[in-house]
């Protein structure tokens, strides 16, 4: 069975009565904080491992915390070269002629995908909006919900250990009034054993004279 350890700040003051005490708890805080913890808590979730299915993207956070640069974009494949040699071969040709062909397609599927979105581009932004201004006011509705739980788990905390404060400190002022009787009665009597004693012997005393 795990062990509850639970502490009664809104009843214990002794850190208040004696600064020096304070001193040694925050001392003892800032020591512990310092010192990296050996396991994390059991409920800490274990770490993500991001984009595990996607290595192209697993380089680029690798580079991104290295804080490397980004590497410069190839404009080649931008260009449209001519062969080299004059007049060219007919392979440097017809690679030059693939080239244009791809360098075309790209320029075609461009200007297909600026149509698509000056046609639906800003609804799907004024939906995507939307949607996160849901997913914000969601949040914020659960954390108001979760602040007002701390609140009342806090205010009935201190209901609890104030009540539980009271009994305390009847307990101890009747702890404490118990020992004081008890060492009056421990007083008295070693006062009626001194008497006790010298009755006995005022006793003997009289017993030899008689």
């Amino acid at each position: 069975m795990d062990d509850i350890l639970d502490s009664l700040p809104y009843y214990d003051d002794d850190l208040q009565k004696h600064p020096f005490l304070k001193d040694k708890v925050d001392h003892e805080i800032a020591r512990e904080l310092g010192k990296p913890p050996s396991s994390l808590h059991p409920n800490v979730p274990p770490e993500v491992e991001l984009f595990a299915n996607n290595p192209l993207l697993q380089a680029e956070l690798a580079r991104i915390e290295a804080k490397e640069q980004f590497p410069p974009l190839d404009s080649l494949r931008y260009q449209l070269p001519a062969p080299t040699s004059t007049p060219g071969t007919d392979d440097e040709w017809n690679a030059a002629i693939d080239n244009a062909r791809a360098q075309l397609e790209h320029q075609r599927i461009r200007q297909t995908n600026l149509t698509l979105l000056q046609t639906y581009g800003a609804n799907a932004w004024r939906i995507h909006n939307y949607q996160l201004e849901q997913q914000a006011k969601n949040i914020e509705k659960t954390l108001e919900e979760l602040k007002e739980l701390t609140v009342e788990v806090n205010r009935d905390r201190k209901n609890s250990q104030d009540r539980i404060g009271k009994q305390l400190t009847a307990l101890e002022t009747r702890w404490t009034n118990l020992i004081s009787s008890v060492l009056q009665i421990e007083m008295a009597n070693v006062a009626l054993e001194v008497e006790l004693d010298r009755l006995q012997k005022k006793e003997t005393e009289l017993a030899e004279i008689a």
